[in-house]
């Protein structure tokens, strides 16, 4: 059995989780998040606790265990708290500012490269150097900052590149010159 499985999820003050068979609703202040999950698990509510157990001991019910409760434990958090990225842009001319919910980069291109905010997700700019993409679903803040910094990822020779804020990027040396 699952340890993290195991864990009860706590649902606090303000937040609205609902349960119908497998399909698991909650909504908070910061948005609502829906999703349908195995039917191998079952998924109750005791309290102001919700608590995930195998309705099986399968292989594939204990694979679903843990997947489940952290699931579960990420909407709870995203509705109330709210989860967010931040991303860095190093290199010379590098920056972003934001066009209405847009965020509109320059990144050493042409043009300029126009982001379109998906449903539910935010974008900040406090600096020209800094973006940070925030919401509710920690799947949809992670993907949207993944798309972002897929316009230029961090290169290691000059380290030029969108990064994340905290992200090691391992330098190398260049070629020796002629002697």
């Amino acid at each position: 059995m699952s340890r993290i499985g195991k864990l009860p999820i706590t649902v606090p003050a303000g937040v609205d989780v609902t349960i119908d068979g497998s399909t698991v609703t909650a909504k908070g202040p910061k948005g609502e998040l829906t999703r349908t999950f195995q039917p191998v698990i079952s998924i109750e509510r005791e309290g102001d606790q919700i608590v995930c157990t195998p309705k099986e001991e399968t292989r594939e019910a204990n694979a679903f265990h843990g997947l489940t409760r952290t699931l579960i434990h990420n909407m709870v958090e995203g509705v109330s708290k709210g989860f967010s990225k931040k991303l860095q842009l190093v290199g010379v001319g590098y920056r972003a500012a934001l066009k209405g919910k847009n965020l509109e980069m320059q990144l050493g291109y042409s043009h300029p490269v126009l982001v379109e905010a998906p449903e539910g997700i935010t974008f900040e700019v406090p600096s020209q150097t800094e973006i940070v993409v925030t919401g509710p679903s920690k799947e949809q803040v992670g993907q949207v900052a993944a798309n972002i910094r897929k316009w230029r990822k961090p290169e290691p020779y000059k380290g030029k590149g969108i990064r994340y804020e905290g992200e090691y990027v391992r330098r190398k040396v260049g070629k020796a010159g002629k002697d």
